[in-house]
C-alpha cells in the first residue's frame, strides 16, 4: 500500500522509503549533507558548560575536534583571565578565538595575540578593595573578580570614588568591569575577526553572565545544568549536563545543521 503523498513509493517505515527492495536512506543522507550550511560558528562558555569543575572530559574534545572538521569555527566564551585559562584548558588551541575576562579580552590561540577591549581597572579601586578586606581578590587584565558576599563592599568602592564600572554575577562569582563591557560585545568583536554573522552562530551557556551571549547570536542554547533563567531564555535545553549537553549539541549541529529545532528556534525570535 502507498503512503498519501508518495506516489510511486510502495512502503515507508519510519524514515525509510522502498520500492523493489531498494531504500533511499542514502539519498536522503547525501541531500542533508549537500544542504548549505547555515550555523558557521559554535560559541561556548567554559565553566560549567564545556567543563566540570575546570576540566573539560576528552569525550567533549573529541566532538569539538569533528565540528572543526566540518569546516565550522568555534570560540570559547569566558569570564576566565586567559594565564588562569591556559593552564586549566590543555586543548585551547582547539579554539579559533577565545573571549576571556567576560568580554574584556580577546586572545587567538594560533598566534598568542592578546588584544583588550576595554580599559584596566584604575590602581586606586584595586587598592581601596584590598585596604577594605575584600578577599579573594583577583586582578586580570581588565577584569577584577571576587566573591558573594563581597558585592556590597564592591559597590561601596565604585560609589565612593565615583567610577563608571558595573558588576556582573556568575554562580556566586562576583566580576567588576567597564560599563557596556560583556559576552556579547566582546564575542562580536570575535565574529567579525572571523567574518562571520551573530545570526549564523550557536551559543551555549549555563549561567547569569551567559544571557548577554546567547541572546546575541542566531541560535541560543542552554545545557541542562543551566539557570532556570538561562532555560527560559534559550531556544532549546540540552538533555545532557554541561559536556555531554555540548556533545549532543555538535551531534545535531552534524546532523542536520539543527533543522530539526528550526520551530523551536523560530520562536525565540519571535518572543525577542
Amino acid at each position: 500500500m502507498c503512503a498519501p503523498g508518495l506516489g510511486p513509493w510502495r512502503t515507508v517505515v519510519g524514515n525509510r522509503r522502498c520500492r523493489r527492495g531498494f531504500c533511499v536512506d542514502v539519498l536522503i543522507g547525501t541531500l542533508r549533507q549537500n544542504l548549505p550550511m547555515h550555523y558557521q560558528a559554535l560559541c561556548c562558555d567554559y565553566d560549567g558548560t564545556l567543563a566540570h569543575d575546570g576540566v573539560m572530559a576528552n569525550s567533549t574534545a573529541q566532538a569539538l575536534v569533528e565540528l572543526k572538521r566540518s569546516g565550522r569555527k568555534l570560540v570559547m566564551v569566558t569570564g576566565r583571565e586567559i594565564e588562569d585559562l591556559l593552564v586549566v584548558c590543555p586543548k585551547l588551541s582547539l579554539f579559533d578565538r577565545v573571549v576571556a575576562e567576560n568580554g574584556a579580552l580577546l586572545y587567538h590561540p594560533a598566534t598568542h595575540r592578546v588584544r583588550l577591549l576595554a580599559s584596566s581597572p584604575p590602581s586606586e579601586f584595586i587598592q581601596l578593595l584590598r585596604s577594605r578586606g575584600v578577599t579573594p581578590l583577583s586582578v586580570g587584565h581588565v577584569i577584577v573578580a571576587t566573591l558573594e558576599p563581597q558585592e556590597t563592599i564592591v559597590l561601596e568602592a565604585i560609589r565612593d570614588l565615583g567610577l563608571e564600572l558595573q558588576v556582573i554575577f556568575n554562580k556566586g562569582s562576583v566580576m567588576v568591569l567597564p560599563g557596556g563591557i560583556n559576552k556579547a560585545t566582546g564575542l562580536a568583536e570575535a565574529l567579525d575577526e572571523l567574518k562571520i554573522p551573530p545570526l549564523d552562530a550557536v551559543a551555549v551557556g549555563d549561567a547569569e553572565n551567559d544571557h548577554a551571549f546567547l541572546h546575541f547570536c542566531g541560535c541560543a542554547v542552554a545545557v541542562a545544568n543551566a539557570l532556570p533563567a538561562l532555560k527560559e531564555a534559550a531556544d532549546f535545553v540540552t538533555a545532557g549536563a554541561r559536556g555531554q549537553g555540548v556533545e549532543q549539541l555538535i551531534a545535531e549541529l552534524l546532523h542536520d545543521d539543527l533543522h530539526s529545532r528550526a520551530a523551536l528556534i523560530g520562536g525565540r525570535v519571535q518572543r525577542s
